[in-house]
């Protein structure tokens, strides 16, 4: 039984002829034009991403969409933040193992409690978060970038109410036999 849904499925599927864009050009001067408009839309989409990369936020501010700034400096501002606390914390944990392992006795470790190998887990620790969340930073620079490149992509997309799904009848001739399946054709 299952079986023969799964036939009827494929079948279904093969059999249905799928018609994509087809463009005829009959004139070259007419596709010289299109080719053309192509290529200032294309510039138009590519301007918020180099906005961007110049600096961030410039792209979003060319895609009118003002609300993002506070978001992508705020999260450079936190980054920047954590960026800073674990580099002092790295610095002390640092400065800490060098007085406990020198033979100077008027040097002395804050942190008494820890011992040589403490101190290098914290080390260490603290030195990888820091450089985690610099690579980090680059991260969100590129989605800065990205986000800009969608958007400016999103602008001027129809979000109408003009949405339909109209069912229809199909025969279809595969070889010498019919073959009868449903069309679907759908309306953005």
């Amino acid at each position: 039984m299952i079986r023969s849904y799964l036939t009827f499925i494929i079948l279904f599927i093969i059999s249905n002829n799928i018609n994509c864009q087809i463009i005829k050009m009959e004139d070259s001067l007419l596709l010289k034009k299109n080719l053309t408009e192509i290529k200032l839309n294309n510039s138009k989409y590519n301007k918020a991403p180099i906005l961007s990369s110049i600096l961030p936020g410039l792209g979003q501010i060319h895609n009118k969409q003002y609300w993002k700034l506070p978001v992508i400096y705020g999260g450079y501002l936190l980054i920047g933040h954590y960026i800073n606390f674990n580099n002092k914390m790295y610095k002390e944990f640092k400065d800490a193992l060098i007085y406990e392992i020198d033979d100077d006795e008027l040097t002395i470790n804050p942190f008494p409690n820890f011992s040589e190998s403490s101190l290098e887990r914290n080390m260490e620790y603290w030195r990888r978060n820091r450089d985690l969340l610099i690579i980090f930073t680059g991260v969100y620079y590129l989605l800065n970038i990205v986000d800009a490149h969608v958007f400016s992509h999103l602008n001027n997309f129809d979000i109408g109410d003009n949405i339909s799904a109209n069912l229809s009848p199909n025969i279809s001739r595969l070889g010498s036999s019919n073959v009868y399946g449903l069309g679907i054709k759908l309306n953005f």
